[in-house]
């Protein structure tokens, strides 16, 4: 099997690795989902015993009759924002105890016990198709939304219309509650829209107004017997959703209800200067009274303030505001609160102009790491991921322990391996989930293939031990080792890989260079991770060098270098390709710059084409796949942070769009475009297209049929792998 198909098939590697853990409060036992083998797209949810360290499936979506071509859009599109490719069971909640899980298959609502035997999951008599079921703190209710209304059914419901009623439903058209609005989830990492109080009294929900937000229609000519899909998106300068919140009562039947229902507490900030509401939860007093914690950007990304709400009330109070002249960056993981009710947050710190993490006020991260995010809070103990300021592609866990002052990263002990066991425990990419004394740590390195699950106890302690591993039943590459070589290029000292092919000698003729980058905020490609360079690898190869630069814009480094784009996308982006590249020609004898292609996918497949066209003197050929070509077609949140908006900066938007270029062209481009794309619109290459017709110049587009932003079909993703090789080697035959 080729390594194009063997890829697509297995989907990157990523089946039948573990994901999305939860642990019970004792430590004994983490769920996670993951297929029984390396294709296994029907993943299931397992519970891993750590004592024993043995798992067993609870539950099957294939036993259970899972359709994944039956899913409801509401549900695809929130897959679509999370880059969800997998089936089966993709998202699971569980209780406070540990006790129960709740998930969906095919639009129907399921809940399994987690403990007592092993009883067979059971179908809820939910209105379907259900969305985004979570189950209540004490595990007796399930909320879920079905047709932009909320409802909650009791557990324990046996029959239809017993147990479940709507708390909230659609009051006008282009209305709906307890979803994530189409910016939120694509750009501020808010993917839910209805939240649990922790004493499961009441439910804070999002009221989503699209009435007003510009309408797009998505169609497929693959496809003519088929409506086009209407689409509320907001494009750079245009109306946003109106987003509002109230919280709902739900413990007790009848109370503060109107007409069955329960009436609304309207949650009142200032939605004029912070209409962007970029997180939601909740925390307890010292009492126990549940208090709403949420954050709201401004229009202009200058200023995020975290409010504390009351939710009998509505009324809210201002706790902190956070300013910067450039943007303010929303940060995974906070706001938190300790168990003390200390707040855990991230902010720039006033000496240094990085980020730190505070606890209570005061900075628990060392000021020389490069902080990427909170990754849990348990009880006075605090998990965040950074990166050393000297070696970016590196990703560290570090657990800060309040109670003891300990504070350091997480080590991962070695599995046979010396080399493994003494540089792999201090390089490589790390996540994790921390609960009680256990914490769950996945690690990828350089020095050894795929994904390590370890679970280590004693986890608030000096002396950790690994206590189980979660084996991983992913597929290995068919493919040689990654042949990488790391160094920081240039001046600017940017972060930069060189993949050669396996069989390549000094002696050899020089390799034709592919530059294969993202270059764009919030993506990382230089990382001391093997799984990072498959791709990389296979197109080494064919035949090919390839260059992997992380320029200005990119995360990794510092604050400063993020906002280097500010007001302009394209020319430091641009340059710092250009950097690398003349570094590395300067340092290995076996590049040919005569002969330079560069390729890649949504922000690489705009620098892609922006490389050909502004410097055909260093690039050679292009294949862009699903480029944004004009700014002013890309979403508000996204765009209004790097170049503001169209009206209030249009020399901006002419320094970063392509559209006005077209006549340049002069070296080959093929655009790659998902005709049903609704993220990078497929009017960007359109017009492209039609910009370049009219100025005579050729190029290749390959449209696809049925295709989002990322192509996901086995066929479809091995045939473009192959197709761009053909192009490329054919339009780098030397001049």
């Amino acid at each position: 099997m080729s390594f194009p198909r063997q890829q697509a098939r297995t989907q990157r590697f990523t089946i039948g690795v573990p994901r999305a853990f939860q642990i019970s409060p004792d430590g004994q036992r983490v769920a996670f989902l993951r297929g029984r083998d390396g294709v296994d797209t029907g993943t299931c949810l397992w519970v891993h015993e750590t004592g024993s360290a043995t798992e067993a499936v609870v539950a099957d979506p294939k036993a259970l009759g899972a359709d994944d071509e039956n899913l409801p859009p509401e549900e695809r599109a929130r897959r679509e924002r999370l880059r969800e490719s997998g089936g089966g069971i993709v998202s699971y909640t569980v209780d406070d105890a540990f006790t129960r899980a709740v998930f969906t298959l095919s639009g129907r609502l399921f809940y399994v016990d987690l403990v007592g035997g092993g009883a067979a999951p059971r179908e809820l008599p939910a209105v379907t198709p259900v969305v985004d079921p979570r189950i209540s703190p004490a595990g007796d209710r399930v909320a879920y939304v079905s047709g932009g209304a909320v409802h909650v059914i009791d557990v324990s419901a046996a029959e239809a219309d017993h147990g479940d009623r709507v708390v909230v439903e659609p009051d006008g058209d282009n209305v709906s509650w307890g979803l994530a609005e189409l910016v939120a989830a694509e750009e501020m990492g808010r993917y839910r829209g209805f939240w649990w109080a922790p004493d499961g009294s009441a439910l804070a929900v999002t009221r989503v107004d699209e009435s007003a937000v510009n309408t797009w229609y998505v169609s497929d000519p693959g496809r003519p017997h088929q409506e086009p899909t209407a689409l509320r998106y907001p494009p750079a300068g245009g109306v946003n959703a109106d987003v509002r919140l109230a919280v709902f009562p739900v413990g007790s039947a009848g109370a503060h209800q109107r007409d069955g229902r329960p009436s609304p507490t309207w949650v009142e900030w200032d939605r004029d200067a912070f209409p962007y509401l970029s997180t939601v939860g909740w925390t307890s007093g010292p009492d126990g009274t549940p208090t709403l914690v949420l954050t709201a950007q401004d229009r202009g990304q200058r200023a995020l303030t975290l409010l504390s709400g009351d939710p009998a009330t509505g009324l809210v109070a201002e706790v902190r505001t956070d300013t910067d002249d450039v943007w303010v960056e929303l940060m995974p993981g906070v706001p938190a609160h300790t168990a003390s009710g200390e707040l855990v947050w991230i902010a720039r710190d006033s000496a240094s102009g990085e980020r730190r993490v505070y606890v209570g006020g005061a900075p628990v991260s060392p000021a020389d790491v490069y902080v990427r995010g909170v990754v849990d809070v348990d009880g006075d103990r605090v998990l965040y991921t950074g990166s050393p300021a000297e070696s970016p592609g590196d990703v560290s866990l570090w657990l800060v322990d309040l109670a003891t002052g300990l504070s350091a990263p997480v080590e991962v002990p070695g599995h046979g391996s010396s080399k493994a066991a003494d540089s792999g425990a201090h390089s490589g990419l790390r996540s994790g989930r921390l609960r009680g004394d256990t914490l769950v740590v996945q690690h990828r390195s350089m020095d050894f293939a795929g994904v390590r699950t370890v679970v280590l106890r004693n986890a608030g302690t000096e002396t950790r031990r690994a206590h189980s591993e979660i084996p991983s039943l992913a597929e290995v590459p068919d493919l040689p080792e990654p042949r990488v070589e790391f160094w920081r290029a240039g001046e600017r000292r940017i972060p930069t890989a060189l993949v050669l092919p396996s069989w390549y000698r000094d002696d050899l003729r020089p390799l034709p260079v592919l530059v294969a980058p993202y270059g764009g905020p919030h993506a990382q490609r230089v990382l001391n991770a093997r799984g990072a360079y498959l791709t990389a690898q296979w197109y080494a190869e064919q035949g090919f060098a390839v260059l992997i630069a992380d320029g200005r814009g990119t995360p990794g480094i510092g604050v400063e270098w993020e906002q280097s784009v500010h007001l302009d996308l394209a020319e430091p982006v641009l340059d710092d390709q250009v950097e690398a590249l003349r570094d590395a020609a300067a340092r290995f004898s076996c590049l040919d710059t005569s002969r330079v292609g560069i390729h890649g996918w949504s922000f690489g497949g705009f620098l892609a084409a922006l490389a050909v066209l502004r410097r055909p003197d260093v690039f050679h050929a292009a294949v862009a796949g699903a480029p944004v070509i004009d700014w002013a077609l890309y979403d508000t949140h996204y765009t209004e942070r790097y170049l503001g908006t169209p009206e209030g900066n249009p020399e901006a938007y002419e320094r970063s769009s392509l559209l006005a270029e077209a006549a340049k062209l002069e070296r080959p481009l093929m655009m790659i475009h998902g005709l049903a794309d609704d993220n990078v619109a497929f009017a960007h290459t359109q017009r492209m297209s039609s910009a370049l017709m009219a100025a005579g110049r050729p190029h290749t587009v390959l449209p696809l049929s049925g295709v989002t932003h990322s192509p996901s079909d086995p066929t479809v993703a091995e045939n473009l792998m192959l197709l761009q090789v053909e192009f490329l080697k054919g339009n780098l035959r030397g001049e």
